[in-house]
């Protein structure tokens, strides 16, 4: 499906409105779930798991386990550290467990959202972590609710719990299958019952979720990173469209989709994932460096240095300095007890995060003519007060390289891009982003050079954020709202 990019004239939502239809106001994180399998101390090792993929949503967390017989939960609004504690999870009894680190790209910021999501049903206990956004979900929502089934969030994961109950009469693999078919969209998920750890992920493998073992049981995880916290060790990815069972018997793989050619998300490899993370094959610091490599390539500034600005742009920083031979510096120094800025969910805190995130060291920037490596522009309203910080630190000339094309399309598989006009590319042109950011010159890298800098082809991504072709079409009216009339 191809979308023509938004214009000046979009359509304005309120924030209620626009969670919604999954169309909130800035780029936000994807979720992070972790399992585990045939472990005694499941809960514990969910939390380090969890702590490890912290970077994929800090607005909450929650685990539930299993002893086989009894199931017990506990979740919160917060960071993983601030939600548990050792008393808590000494309580989480049981050898199962999943776990889950939120940003809502569905459905509100309120502790009722909080994941896992857990019910009763005939007997049985089920809970669901998901990291994606499914692109069908009003539909069959309103579909669900026409026949007599009741929401208690506003999650499209609860979608898929109320689906997989509507078919538990031919037994749970059947009713996963059941319920896989009448969904679209994204979804990596890690879901339990009282004797069963499962993972499934969607036909077009949007999002990484990775296979691990230790000390004989498994380990499920949204990137490999988690693995390597807890020593377990890599087995595999699970493949798009598949869905693995674990229970006391080992592992058993359905597969009951045709297969598809694969779309993985590109901007996992450009920003959201761990650089000490292999995804989709490739490990992320190397996919990041070539970017940079290529972005030297494509645009050889020449500048006293070139410096990211921590920590985004760090390691495309030194694939462009290696390839041109010019010093890499820190211009700006982080404050590492200050979140990810354009996570905070008010605008006065991100620029206020801003601030008190980066100081520049005037010494080195003092009458230099700079080159900033970026990752991304999404809104522009943080580079321009950036920018703004060196001007006044005495930078001569500032220049900006970004390691991926301008994003001028929403996102409706997870990652929860701007849907209200704050995509700064998708309404101005490359000149007018560069006079508002305030630069002496501002360049992004091409898709061919992405590409390339992946190592492999367009085939292989979703590039739907920079070329509006979409591989799962959205709901007529979700686009509706999300661009412009």
């Amino acid at each position: 499906m191809k979308i023509p990019p938004a214009r000046q004239g979009y359509l304005r939502m309120d924030n209620d409105t626009a969670r919604r239809f999954g169309c909130h106001g800035g780029p936000r994180e994807a979720c992070g779930v972790f399992g585990v399998f045939g472990q005694k101390d499941a809960a514990k090792l969910t939390y380090f798991g969890l702590y490890a993929l912290q970077h994929r949503g800090q607005e909450s967390a929650g685990i539930v386990t299993s002893t086989g017989k009894s199931i017990h939960e506990y979740k919160g609004m917060g960071l993983v550290h601030e939600v548990f504690n050792e008393d808590v999870l000494n309580g989480l009894h049981g050898h199962i467990a999943i776990g889950h680190v939120r940003y809502s790209t569905t459905g509100s910021s309120v502790a009722k959202n909080a994941q896992p999501f857990v019910v009763s049903y005939g007997g049985m206990a089920l809970a669901i972590g998901h990291n994606g956004n499914l692109t069908n979900a009003r539909r069959v929502r309103g579909h669900l609710e026409k026949l007599g089934s009741i929401f208690q969030t506003t999650m499209d994961s609860e979608i898929i719990v109320h689906l997989l109950a509507r078919n538990l009469e031919g037994g749970m693999e059947q009713a996963l299958i059941n319920a896989t078919a009448q969904i679209e969209g994204a979804y990596s998920c890690v879901l339990m019952t009282q004797d069963r750890l499962i993972a499934m992920r969607d036909p077009n493998g949007f999002r990484p979720l990775c296979l691990g073992m230790l000390n004989g049981g498994y380990i499920v995880a949204s990137e490999t990173c988690a693995l390597d916290l807890v020593d377990a060790q890599y087995l595999r990815d699970i493949e798009p469209g598949e869905i693995l069972i674990i229970d006391e018997d080992g592992l058993k793989s359905i597969r009951p989709f045709a297969n598809r050619q694969h779309t993985h998300c590109i901007f996992e490899h450009i920003y959201f994932a761990r650089p000490d993370s292999n995804i989709f094959g490739q490990n992320v610091y190397a996919v990041r460096k070539a970017m940079g490599r290529k972005l030297a390539q494509e645009y050889p500034i020449d500048a006293d240095f070139a410096m990211p600005f921590p920590d985004s742009g760090n390691y495309a920083a030194i694939g462009f300095c290696q390839e041109l031979g010019i010093p890499l510096e820190m211009g700006v120094i982080r404050n590492h007890y200050v979140g990810r800025t354009f996570i905070e969910p008010a605008q006065s805190m991100r620029d206020f995060g801003v601030k008190v995130k980066l100081n520049p060291v005037k010494e080195i920037l003092n009458q230099k003519r700079v080159v900033i490596v970026e990752d991304s522009i999404i809104r522009g309203t943080t580079s321009k007060m950036r920018i703004k910080t060196l001007r006044q630190a005495g930078a001569k000339e500032v220049h900006m390289v970004v390691s991926c094309p301008p994003h001028r399309y929403p996102c409706f598989y997870g990652i929860d891009f701007s849907t209200k006009g704050e995509l700064i590319a998708c309404q101005h042109s490359i000149e007018e982003v560069q006079n508002f950011i305030g630069l002496d010159s501002l360049c992004y890298l091409s898709l061919e050079g992405m590409l390339e800098a992946t190592g492999g082809g367009k085939d292989g991504f979703c590039l739907a954020c920079f070329n509006g072709e979409y591989p799962v079409e959205p709901e007529a009216d979700i686009s509706k709202l999300c661009l412009e009339y």
